[in-house]
């Protein structure tokens, strides 16, 4: 089942993003990732069927795989569990949907580089940083940092991530809080790598994210997943050049070759890369997991 738009009756949206839903149940928010894909700040005609899929259960792989170092939003993710106000959807729900504590969340996005690359890489070849922080010298594109470096970001208005310094979220959260969402990003990161690596795959970055429960840090949103995060596949990598990623590169790559400018009208997706992008999800779901993607 493609699923792009999502309207369950008598029950409140609460926010519509460019691929997840969100629903307001009360004591608890409903979480629906959709198929909808974006790229260059628009949504795409064409959805990518079994995305969304692929994204909540990657996240509910992660989250229980982490679940004793960070607790987690998630109240539940089977619709058995869910209330009976959403058994009527149960069609839609299953597989793409998660039940989630409300949490006050922490206005900064907690991201973390292992490897040079994006708008890293761009800024190193300037001046030898990335988000201001000093690295070596004779790094190349992809290179490998001698340590995994933590880089905070905001969203601006115009909806893009915008890189601050830790001087800067120390500002806007306070320097304990600070201290220890950087703490703990780190480490989630080393062993999300570590495990990543042993599926083959290479973590070269991710962001998370994190709300708070009175003073407890809960993780939240999505956790390394294709639309957080930039994997490789462990044959593919090659200092110097930028390898192909498991995300949706693959679909602005094809934007890229069309000389679009951008601006409407989004121009369609064909079939083969439709698929291709498809094929691409499920491949990192699958290599991570080591399970199918079942229907």
């Amino acid at each position: 089942m493609l699923v792009t738009e999502t309207d369950l009756s008598g029950v409140s949206l609460t926010a519509r993003g460019k691929v997840r839903d969100v629903y307001d149940l009360g004591e608890a928010l409903l979480f629906l990732a959709t198929d909808r894909i974006s790229a260059f700040d628009h949504i795409l005609p064409q959805g990518i069927p079994d995305k969304g899929r692929v994204l909540t259960q990657i996240s509910l792989f992660w989250f229980r795989r982490m679940e004793e170092r960070v607790p987690h939003h998630v109240i539940a993710s089977s619709v058995d569990e869910y209330p009976e106000t959403l058994k009527p959807h149960a069609a839609i729900l299953a597989g793409r949907s998660m039940l989630v504590r409300k949490l006050d969340m922490v206005p900064v996005e907690c991201v973390v580089r292992g490897y040079l690359a994006g708008s890293g890489w761009k800024e190193y070849q300037a001046g030898g940083t990335v988000c201001g922080i000093r690295l070596p010298g004779g790094l190349e594109q992809a290179s490998q940092l001698p340590e995994p470096i933590f880089t905070p970001a905001t969203k601006a208005t115009s909806g893009h991530d915008e890189n601050i310094s830790f001087e800067r979220m120390i500002e806007i959260v306070g320097g304990p809080l600070a201290e220890r969402l950087r703490a703990l990003s780190l480490e989630i990161y080393r062993e999300g790598a570590a495990y990543a690596r042993s599926r083959g795959i290479l973590l070269a970055d991710t962001k998370f994210e994190f709300g708070l429960d009175g003073d407890r840090i809960v993780l939240a949103d999505e956790v390394l997943t294709p639309d957080s995060s930039r994997f490789w596949a462990v044959e593919n990598h090659r200092t110097g050049v930028s390898p192909p990623s498991y995300d949706k590169q693959f679909v602005r790559d094809y934007l890229e070759s069309l000389g679009w400018n951008k601006q409407p009208p989004v121009p369609d997706l064909p079939g083969e890369i439709v698929e291709g992008a498809r094929s691409r999800y499920v491949e990192i779901y699958e290599k991570l997991t080591g399970t199918p993607l079942l229907d």
